[in-house]
């Protein structure tokens, strides 16, 4: 190999590059992630990155629904990250913001399934600019959401 790519990672028996656009998504579409729990939602979401070795590159919380871009490491499945991040953020957003229960009912603050897409050099800026501008389109969405005050 020539001269070292920045978007490369050197470890000892590997060289990689694993870039995702992540979606998560709230119950029912309900618009909860607004205010503290919205403040909430993103530390804790920088925290769990780092626990899992990844580094969020692009972060955007919608009333119902986040956008990531995450740089990650091969250590974890894609499925393991999911699930650490929609389990541990329900159930800390539940444990301190138990209004949001009043909107979701069954316990569950995300919908089971989830989005995860590679990112490529290529796709990469396409992908950033999106995540991006995503708040100018919730404008035209929060009006037929229900919204917690």
């Amino acid at each position: 190999m020539q001269g070292k790519s920045k978007d490369l990672h050197y470890a000892r028996t590997s060289v990689y590059s694993l870039r995702y656009h992540l979606i998560i998504v709230t119950k029912y579409r309900r618009g909860v992630l607004v205010g503290p729990v919205k403040q909430e939602l993103e530390e804790l979401l920088r925290s769990l990155a780092s626990q899992f070795g990844m580094k969020i590159e692009e972060m955007e919380i919608m009333s119902d629904y986040v956008h990531l871009l995450v740089d990650a490491v091969p250590k974890y499945s894609i499925s393991s990250i999911m699930k650490g991040l929609k389990g541990v953020t329900a159930r800390m957003l539940f444990m301190h913001h138990p209004e949001i229960k009043n909107k979701l009912w069954g316990g569950h603050l995300w919908q089971p399934s989830y989005f995860a897409v590679t990112v490529s050099e290529r796709s990469e800026e396409q992908i950033r600019e999106y995540i991006r501008h995503q708040k100018p389109n919730q404008v035209k969405e929060s009006k037929d959401n229900d919204q917690i005050t």
